[in-house]
């Protein structure tokens, strides 16, 4: 087992036991805070940063970890990593507000800006997503169950487009329209991405802001499972190779032999 496949293995035990105090919230009653940029936080939020970013320090005490609820650490100081854990401990809090378990646990390890290692769990029905440079992408159904080798599918003649359910927009909808015959599916947080990944989605465009922490986990596993996650000039999404933490817009897609920033009228 490599190093890496090591580490992968700790992440998904670590992201399972921060799914764990997710759900115990979730269970029960909580309030909603408002963060500066008006989006909602949890106790599950917190929970379950506190629980990564320990186990996370504790593994490799050598490697910084950012979390989304620790973005306050400055570009000066992120600007020197060239290898990091970026986490979001809550992908999807509006879908857990709501409560219609489309909610995420996100860990990833950034490489020279590349996400080389990523964990994406569903909490509310266990199954956990995950990825590995140069060793493939596997969904793992249930705790200790044997992880099954996912992988992207051959486009479909009417595609099946992820859409996000809290985020859609009139832009989207113009450039969906110009795919022709497809089909929208809504739902939330970086499951859209796993979709793709798994073959049950052709690709999944994404308009407007989004973070870092976002994205990272599941690009890995969409990019190890055979897509790509690329911006809006075809070139892929890198991690904290600027000052701001937010992400171009995005497509991301299955069937990287097809020009889908063609087909969506983004370039001739």
């Amino acid at each position: 087992m490599s190093a890496l496949d090591r580490l992968a293995h700790a992440s998904c035990a670590l992201a399972r036991r921060a799914g764990a105090a997710v759900l115990d919230v979730y269970a029960g009653s909580f309030a909603v805070e408002r963060k500066a940029d008006d989006s909602p936080l949890t106790a599950a939020d917190m929970a379950s940063h506190r629980i990564i970013v320990a186990g996370l320090t504790e593994l490799t005490p050598d490697i910084p970890v950012l979390s989304e609820e620790s973005r306050h650490i400055d570009w000066a100081t992120r600007r020197g990593w060239d290898r990091y854990w970026l986490v979001d401990p809550l992908d999807g809090t509006r879908e857990f507000v709501k409560r219609n378990g489309e909610f995420t646990v996100n860990i990833a390890l950034i490489e020279n800006h590349v996400p080389v290692l990523g964990v994406v769990l569903v909490p509310v029905t266990d199954t956990l997503y995950y990825g590995v440079a140069g060793a493939g992408a596997f969904l793992e159904p249930a705790p200790n169950a044997l992880p099954q080798p996912i992988a992207t599918r051959a486009a479909a003649a009417v595609p099946i487009v992820a859409g996000s359910r809290s985020h859609g927009n009139e832009r989207q909808t113009e450039l969906l329209a110009k795919l022709g015959g497809h089909t929208l599916v809504a739902v939330g947080s970086s499951l859209k991405f796993c979709m793709v990944a798994r073959g049950d989605a052709d690709l999944y465009l994404r308009l407007g802001p989004t973070s870092e922490w976002d994205t990272a986990a599941a690009q890995c596993v969409l990019e190890q499972a055979g897509g790509a996650v690329v911006d809006l000039q075809g070139q892929p999404l890198r991690y904290n190779s600027k000052e701001s933490l937010l992400n171009p817009e995005f497509l991301a897609l299955g069937d990287t032999s097809v020009d889908w920033l063609a087909r969506l009228g983004l370039r001739a």
